[in-house]
């Protein structure tokens, strides 16, 4: 496997979204390999969190001047996301396919040499669940679903730049879905909503995990998605990774971790359900992505073990349990995005109107 080469005094690597769950695993990965001699986290927000090796640059990715941040670095990193406002599609897709757009763009306007940018396995097609797929599945995601859409989307503008800038050296990750203890309080503000109690999710308190056909994903922690970051940060590789630790999560898995029992229903009234919720702002998560869950296939990862040298150290389960317990401690990190009570708490969450406003 061959090494990047940097200056003399080691990489300097851009992390655009340095401040959420997976930004602040890969700049704490980052900040300890003795390859990377500067990192330069971009944020909306600048954090109070401190990581050696480190400097904070407030940036906004529709409208800053992004080519100026980059200029001099060795490896920019993209992972900034825009999650909700799921009643507004229109403000998403500005952020993440614009603001993408305008990060691949300077990218090249900078002349970095390397670009590593956050996919996800939401841009695959509907696929199998009983067998996994490569890389070469296709990607054009569920176009129903907002994060699936922009995901493919971006999928295809990378693929105009790769061919546009064949000098730049990129990488994309498809990861699955990405928890850790301290990211949990996010995730119950993305997905959740303030109506959860944290108590509910206690082992022996949920009674029932609805078995629905059709839910299978995979998952994996934070800092083992963090981990393929640097790899591909360091080392000279390039293409396409799926990104997944084992065993597949299904709704028997979830039952074990809560000591509850599960109970086969039709997806049907489930997602009837959830669609009334979202309408009525009660829950942020539109049930269009639970379609998408529902239809995204099983990722086949043995590329990212033969050609980046990864393995994930956490199982499945074992994220999804750190996940669990933050959401009980009401864990974060003192970033923005990480927050565990950020300003006026659950009642500011529904007062803005959830789902409404990020």
């Amino acid at each position: 496997m061959t090494a990047v080469g940097g200056t003399g005094s080691g990489l300097r690597v851009v992390v655009v979204g340095a401040t959420g769950n997976v930004g602040t695993s890969l700049v704490e990965a980052l900040s300890g390999d003795p390859a990377v001699g500067t990192i330069v986290g971009v944020a909306r927000r600048r954090p109070r969190w401190r990581v050696p090796k480190t400097e904070w640059i407030e940036a906004d990715i529709v409208e800053s001047d992004l080519a100026e941040i980059f200029d001099g670095a060795d490896v920019v990193v993209h992972l900034a996301w825009l999650f909700q406002p799921t009643h507004q599609p229109l403000t998403t897709w500005r952020v993440n396919v614009v603001g993408g757009r305008r990060v691949f763009a300077a990218v090249a306007r900078a002349g970095v040499r390397a670009f590593v940018y956050a996919s996800s396995v939401g841009a695959y097609s509907p696929g199998p669940k009983d067998r996994p797929v490569d890389e070469g599945w296709p990607t054009d995601g569920w176009p129903v679903a907002g994060y699936t859409r922009e995901k493919a989307y971006l999928e295809r503008a990378l693929d105009a730049f790769e061919q546009q800038q064949p000098h730049v050296r990129v990488v994309r990750f498809r990861p699955g879905f990405i928890f850790k203890r301290e990211a949990a309080s996010q995730q119950r503000r993305l997905f959740a909503g303030p109506l959860l109690p944290g108590r509910l999710v206690r082992p022996g308190i949920v009674p029932v995990v609805p078995d629905l056909p059709g839910l299978r994903f995979q998952a994996l922690h934070a800092a083992d998605a963090a981990e393929a970051y640097r790899l591909a940060v360091v080392r000279d590789v390039r293409g396409a990774f799926n990104l997944a630790a084992e065993p597949v999560v299904d709704a028997r898995l979830l039952a074990d971790c809560l000591r509850a029992r599960t109970v086969r229903l039709p997806a049907g009234p489930v997602r009837a359900v959830l669609a009334a919720a979202w309408h009525l702002h009660l829950v942020p998560a539109a049930p269009h992505l639970l379609d998408a869950v529902f239809r995204i296939p099983v990722m086949d990862t043995s590329r990212a073990e033969r050609e980046l040298g990864w393995s994930p150290r956490h199982s499945a389960r074992e994220a999804i349990e750190e996940f669990l317990d933050g959401l009980r401690a009401t864990a974060g990190l003192p970033t923005a995005p990480l927050a565990s009570r950020p300003g006026g708490g659950r009642l500011a969450e529904v007062a803005t109107g959830v789902g409404e406003r990020p």
